[in-house]
């Protein structure tokens, strides 16, 4: 790569610095922001000189990675674009970048022969149809699901090295239910991501749960210098083997599912399955069929039963036939 990983952490660091356009930036204030986005994203605690970020600054203003960005200082102290629409995000990759990337695409692609890099195939499809757009100027042929400017994403990294450095957290969260938001301390165990939107799982001090925020609704995140605590009873792999969604806790407990689907529903029910646990146990005459799922009863359950419509009706177990019944008579009121 035309900069090793640091560089483009600090390189992009000072970009979202000099485009935010309601704050002065001095140096020192770039060499702090640089100082804590390599700890968040990379666990690096000795810090960067200015000397480092004043030759980041020039770097960015040559050609040297075509960024050519117009960095300015005014009233001898501040720095900001001259243009204040620019950005290195938005400049076109060279096609050493292209290169480089092609290579990793291809080994990826390699690697997913094996079982457990299989799930590789999903990015090397994103990956091969953006390069293809940018070398070749098309449209794209793949559509994948995304959220532009989805909240909550720059917050990815950061607590993926948390986790993984087994760090502490103090957590600023509002709920969408909560008038002001809440500090919370945190042991993060797990990221996790629903229809997306992402959620970090893990406990709080002196309580055994486990729980879900949503990466959207964290306001601020700080390592704190608390002992990070296991939770001996949460294990990452299986916890979501019985769930739909992400709402669940230890406590939680499968039931059997009893659905019918109507004819047209039922060809897609049987192609993509609701749950990996999902079982046929009768096929009707007029085409119709009868299915079982072992899973969690949350909230998530009723909004893919719901999904279905008409074309789907809950047999038991009551407690979901009650919910389904009361939640469509709601709707009916509704109209």
């Amino acid at each position: 790569m035309p900069a090793n990983k640091n560089a483009l952490i600090r390189y992009k660091t000072i970009d979202n610095c000099l485009r935010n356009k309601y704050r002065r930036w001095t140096i020192d204030d770039l060499v702090d922001a640089c100082c804590n986005a390599l700890y968040d994203c990379e666990g690096i605690t000795k810090g960067v000189s200015m000397r480092t970020v004043q030759s980041d600054i020039q770097i960015m203003r040559s050609d040297k990675l075509g960024y050519n960005a117009p960095i300015e200082v005014y009233d001898n102290k501040y720095y900001r674009y001259s243009d204040p629409e620019y950005s290195i995000t938005k400049m076109p990759l060279s096609q050493n970048d292209y290169d480089v990337i092609r290579e990793a695409t291809d080994m990826l692609r390699q690697l997913s022969d094996f079982e457990q890099f299989n799930k590789f195939d999903d990015v090397i499809g994103r990956l091969d149809d953006s390069l293809a757009m940018g070398l070749n100027k098309r449209k794209p042929i793949i559509h994948f699901d995304s959220v532009k400017d989805l909240k909550g994403l720059e917050l990815l990294s950061p607590l993926y090295r948390h986790i993984d450095n087994h760090q502490t957290l103090k957590i600023v969260y509002q709920s969408f239910n909560a008038d002001e938001p809440t500090e919370i301390i945190f042991f993060p165990y797990l990221l996790k991501e629903f229809r997306n939107r992402w959620f970090v799982f893990g406990s709080k001090p002196d309580s055994a749960q486990v729980y879900n925020l949503a990466l959207d609704r964290i306001n601020s995140i700080e390592p704190v210098d608390i002992e990070f605590v296991e939770n001996p009873d949460f294990d990452s792999e299986h916890f979501f083997d019985n769930v739909i969604g992400v709402s669940t806790s230890l406590k939680s407990y499968p039931r059997r599912i009893y659905f019918w689907a109507s004819k047209e529903q039922a060809n897609y029910i049987k192609t993509k399955p609701i749950h990996h646990s999902q079982k046929l146990i009768k096929e009707n005459p007029d085409g119709s069929c009868e299915f079982r799922i072992y899973v969690v009863i949350n909230y998530e359950l009723f909004s893919v039963f719901l999904s279905y419509g008409a074309g789907l009706k809950v047999i038991s177990p009551y407690v979901v036939v009650r919910w389904m019944k009361n939640e469509v008579e709601k709707m009916i009121r509704q109209y």
